[in-house]
């Protein structure tokens, strides 16, 4: 879920040079984070369940509905396509160097899903998005404006009082 000013970063950046990689690779991308955004919400059921109803009842809930269809399951494909998209665009565009644009198609490899554990290969796929991410990010940090106290000392008060009023129900 918080990958996705990243990703419009990246791709605007992109979009400067090989504008088509840019908006597909932004919007495969886009929408392979709202399947996992959608996957994420149903581990967060199932684990809610086994609190709720215990772990055998949960597990036998689960296993019954595992691999019905719903509507995000259309974006599977762009789970694992947008981020190869969205890295060769960035590669063509002179934004990455090829090592880290193929650092950045790692992600592609990071298990699609409910109740995906974490494995070598996720860790793997995770270290290529910070290696491919974190230096940009940082550059893009340092060139910003730095805004000023107040504005920051709001948004911590928004997003704390989000945060309470989540906790409401």
């Amino acid at each position: 879920m918080v990958l996705w000013p990243g990703v419009v970063l990246l791709a605007q950046r992109i979009g400067g040079s090989r504008p088509g990689w840019a908006v597909w690779g932004g919007m495969l991308t886009a929408f392979g984070l709202f399947a996992r955004v959608f996957h994420v919400g149903i581990d967060h059921l199932a684990f809610q369940l086994a609190d709720l109803r215990g772990v055998a009842s949960a597990t036998s809930l689960v296993g019954d509905a595992y691999g019905a269809y719903h509507v995000m399951s259309a974006l599977n494909p762009a789970i694992m396509a947008g981020w190869v998209v969205l890295a060769l665009g960035a590669w063509r565009a002179g934004v990455l160097g090829p090592f880290r644009a193929v650092a950045l198609g790692l992600m592609a490899a990071l298990p699609i899903g409910v109740l995906k554990g974490t494995t070598a290969l996720s860790v793997i796929a995770l270290a290529g998005l910070a290696v491919a991410s974190v230096s940009l990010g940082w550059q893009e940090l340092r060139a910003a404006p730095r805004p000023p106290a107040r504005r920051i000392a709001f948004a911590v008060a928004v997003i704390a009082a989000m945060t309470f009023v989540g906790t409401l129900g």
